[in-house]
């Protein structure tokens, strides 16, 4: 295990931290426009953003989007329970702290050593409550109890691609059994042209929740380009027009499709089972270029 520092913006100023952890190289490198905010990298592959003057502020593009998800689940400043099956640099958990404080959080992230590394290096408010948990995603989310959160959040890759169990319907129905009436799943996809993954997650979602939304650039959308999209799924009405305003406000806008638009989208994909599972695609080496 390694790792580097190196002066920024004077001799004294840290720069980068890199260090070998499970799923490969890890990188923290400073935001040189933010005092003390962070980019973490593994293996090239930007994971996550955090401010640690501001955890609210949100710079990526899906997690500006989820975070649209955690503003919309309940009152404002309301607490909530949630869960987050992967962890990165702890990034939502932290915003979800910031705006709603008194929430109690559940942080499943496989890679231990990646935990160890951002608790050092980008240490959590003291005061907040969140547990992290090194185990496997779907293990973790097994341990929850039945109807415990009113919100579960998934954005697990490893090697920049969703492990095939996190794709099921059988995942889902773990989802659906931890998750209390009303409650929000929110998953981070990513696929690209012809979308196959997308559709097969769209419809294995809509195998197991009655309301489902999709946020996502409208590009990705039509097929131009690689990117993510965040699924949004409950057993209650969305809040399909307050997503839509604000997705479509945010510095980088996005479209919000539900109801039969969706599920033409598809294109007739079928739900995907434990069986068939298969990992998302690997993004092509252009998108980190």
């Amino acid at each position: 295990m390694g790792k580097s520092r190196k002066g920024r913006r004077g001799q004294d100023a840290v720069d980068a931290v890199v260090e070998t952890v499970d799923g490969g190289l890890a990188q923290l490198i400073p935001d040189r426009d933010r005092a003390r905010a962070w980019t973490l990298l593994i293996d090239g592959a930007p994971q996550s953003h955090v401010d640690l003057d501001d955890p609210a502020f949100l710079s990526f593009e899906y997690q500006r989007r989820l975070g649209h998800v955690i503003d919309l689940t309940g009152p404002p400043g309301k607490p909530l329970r949630a869960v987050h099956l992967g962890g990165g640099a702890f990034t939502l958990a932290r915003y979800l702290a910031a705006t709603r404080p008194r929430s109690t959080q559940q942080v499943v992230e496989r890679d231990a050593a990646l935990v160890q590394l951002v608790r050092r290096e980008l240490p959590l408010d003291a005061n907040a409550r969140i547990r992290v948990r090194s185990v496997d995603a779907r293990e973790g989310l097994g341990k929850v109890p039945d109807g415990w959160a009113d919100l579960v959040i998934a954005d697990v890759f490893s090697g920049a691609r969703t492990p095939a169990h996190l794709t099921s319907t059988e995942f889902l129905d773990d989802v659906r059994r931890v998750l209390a009436a009303g409650g929000l799943y929110a998953a981070n996809l990513a696929d690209g042209p012809p979308l196959t993954h997308l559709r097969g997650q769209i419809a294995t979602a809509a195998a197991r929740f009655p309301e489902l939304a999709l946020i996502a650039d409208p590009a990705v959308l039509r097929g131009k380009r690689f990117g993510n999209a965040v699924l949004v799924a409950s057993d209650r009405p969305l809040p399909v027009a307050e997503l839509t305003r604000r997705a479509a406000s945010d510095p980088h806008p996005a479209r919000v499709e539900h109801g039969k638009p969706l599920t033409d989208f598809t294109g007739g994909a079928v739900p995907v089972t434990d069986a068939a599972a298969v990992a998302s695609p690997a993004p092509p080496p252009s998108v980190f270029r």
